[in-house]
C-alpha cells in the first residue's frame, strides 16, 4: 500500500517558511519520497503501518496550511500514467523489488 501525501502550506512569512522546511524534513526522515514539489509518497506494508504513519504526520503537521493523505494499493499506484517526464528516473518509487520487512 502507498500513502500519497499532498500539502499546500503558506510561505508568506519567515515563520511559515521555517514551518514548511521543518515539515518537509520530517517527511523525508519518515520515509516519504517526493513525487512532485508538494506531493510525497510512502510505501507501507499494511493498514496498521499506514495508521502509524498518518498519526506521525498529524503529530508533526505545521500549524497552518492543508495536508491530505490518500491510501492507494500497490496495483492502483502502479497504474499511474506519466504524461510528461522521464519514467525511468522514477523507477525507485514505483517498485517493491527491494522491499525489506523487519
Amino acid at each position: 500500500m502507498r500513502l500519497v501525501l499532498f500539502f499546500d502550506l503558506p510561505v508568506a512569512t519567515a515563520k511559515q517558511r521555517k514551518d514548511y522546511r521543518i515539515f518537509r524534513k520530517f517527511l523525508l526522515k519518515d520515509g516519504f519520497l517526493p513525487l512532485q514539489e508538494s506531493v510525497y509518497a510512502k510505501l507501507v506494508v499494511n493498514d496498521a503501518a499506514a495508521g502509524s504513519a498518518i498519526a506521525r504526520v498529524r503529530k508533526n503537521r505545521p500549524p497552518a496550511g492543508l495536508v491530505q493523505i490518500l491510501r492507494v494499493t500497490e496495483s492502483q499506484f502502479a497504474t499511474m500514467d506519466y504524461i510528461t517526464g522521464d519514467r525511468p528516473a522514477y523507477e525507485e518509487v514505483d517498485t517493491m523489488e527491494e522491499l525489506l520487512i523487519l
